[in-house]
């Protein structure tokens, strides 16, 4: 049985080699070594995966010793977030860890104001940047508020589930992919940048240790950037359903519904009402198995067919191509690893 490797928008990665190219660093090399090739970021529809978006973010900060990315008034060396996060497990809850977190970004740099309050049994962690110019694509922005809301999460040992996201960005062309970074309505045009939950999951307890944070640091950022549960109740099981058959072969909606106990109408119902459908959901999660077998220069096209239930690779590759609108190929041209 093959685990199930979901996608990300090729946006992030434009984001941050545009970004690189602005601050004189090898882009080149940035791509190499996540895998990728100029050719890909020609596409802004294309999607990449998790592995190679950790890959690029994570040479980023080494190469350019700046965990900001250079989207911000001023750097923020590379060791900051794991000096953080090494004061952070000793907090008691989950408060505590976002009281330190706004008074040590407030004090090691001043390219960021970061403000945690609480009111009408509201909890809000805000950020402000100090020159948001440099972040005009609002990817600072975005990962920050990721961040700051799954490594709490993990240090008291469940999601904390958001009421609402606020971003001062106007609507994006990438929006869709905020579905997945935030289980929270996300609200536009703000007049503020911030994550906003129920007050009463502060008093939750750090259950993490110094042990459990030195095994979880070196997965970072590939942890942030793992596909959440952040789904509808439908969608959530059609998807569990199709990871524990990923072969595809056979898999119908009618099977499904058996597992669910309910007839193939009403299932289908259900998910019309979440704004999907179970072709959708399998087509989604074959597109983003193919990107990642693709992403892997020894594993054969016409094997990844096959893996995906195609009886033959012209048919995946026509599928394929409609899924993402270029061919299996476009993802081979690019470096090998």
């Amino acid at each position: 049985m093959h685990p199930h490797h979901h996608s990300i928008s090729i946006h992030f990665a434009h984001c941050l080699i545009s970004k690189a190219q602005e601050c004189g660093l090898d882009t080149q090399h940035l791509l190499s070594h996540a895998g990728l090739s100029p050719a890909l970021l020609e596409n802004r529809e294309l999607r990449i995966t998790p592995e190679q978006l950790s890959r690029l973010l994570l040479e980023l900060w080494r190469i350019g010793d700046d965990e900001f990315m250079g989207m911000s008034s001023h750097t923020v060396r590379f060791g900051v977030f794991g000096l953080l996060a090494r004061q952070l497990v000793h907090c008691a809850n989950l408060k505590e860890v976002y009281r330190y977190c706004s008074r040590f970004y407030n004090l090691v740099t001043p390219a960021i104001d970061v403000e945690f309050t609480v009111h009408n049994n509201q909890a809000t962690f805000a950020l402000a940047l100090n020159e948001p110019e440099k972040d005009n694509l609002g990817m600072l922005r975005e990962l920050f508020l990721l961040i700051w809301h799954r490594f709490p999460s993990w240090f008291v040992g469940q999601r904390v589930p958001l009421q609402q996201v606020t971003l001062k960005l106007a609507k994006p062309q990438h929006f869709a992919e905020h579905r997945l970074m935030y289980p929270a309505p996300v609200h536009y045009e703000h007049s503020r940048d911030s994550i906003v939950f129920d007050a009463a999951f502060l008093d939750l307890p750090v259950v993490q240790t110094s042990a459990t944070l030195l095994e979880y640091l070196p997965q970072l950022p590939l942890e942030w950037f793992k596909r959440q549960a952040y789904y509808p109740v439908f969608t959530r099981r059609v998807k569990d359903y199709l990871e524990t058959n990923a072969e595809f072969v056979g898999v119908n909606m009618e099977d499904m519904a058996n597992q669910l106990q309910m007839t193939s109408r009403t299932l289908r119902r259900k998910l019309t009402e979440e704004g999907t459908s179970f072709q959708l959901l399998k087509d989604e999660m074959r597109r983003d198995t193919a990107i990642h077998y693709l992403s892997q220069p020894n594993q054969p096209i016409s094997q990844i067919a096959t893996l995906l239930g195609f009886s033959e690779p012209a048919a995946f590759a026509r599928a394929f191509k409609q899924w993402t609108g270029v061919p299996p190929s476009v993802y081979r041209s690019g470096p090998k690893r």
